[in-house]
């Protein structure tokens, strides 16, 4: 959970590193509360709560995702690649699962610990 809460005190950081793991578990959270998101939208027949909560957390998710690339030795610009329908969202998942390179040390800040 603190990986997920490290996401709203970084909310804006677009220039830092982040490890797969760290990434991951911001990314499984994120998955549960949508879920539990939904399921409470389909019991009081509400719509709203899942798409309010992906809005708050459009810009940290994209933030997370610019520092999990740069780790793995990419820009966060690659990002964009998941516009394009199917084969974006699969090279970026492949980008994102890659492990950290030894020379995006030289080109963004160091892991954090």
């Amino acid at each position: 959970m603190e990986h997920f809460t490290a996401a709203f005190t970084n909310f804006a950081n677009f220039r830092d590193r982040a490890s797969r793991t760290q990434y991951w578990m911001f990314f499984l959270f994120y998955m549960i509360i949508c879920v539990v998101l939904m399921v409470i939208e389909a019991v009081i027949g509400l719509p709203v709560l899942s798409a309010l909560f992906t809005l708050v957390m459009l810009i940290p998710s994209l933030a997370y995702g610019a520092r999990r690339l740069h780790d793995a030795g990419f820009s966060g610009w690659w990002q964009l690649l998941m516009l394009i329908p199917l084969i974006g969202l699969i090279a970026v998942l492949v980008m994102l699962a890659l492990p950290s390179k030894g020379e995006a040390q030289e080109r963004f800040k160091p892991q954090p610990a």
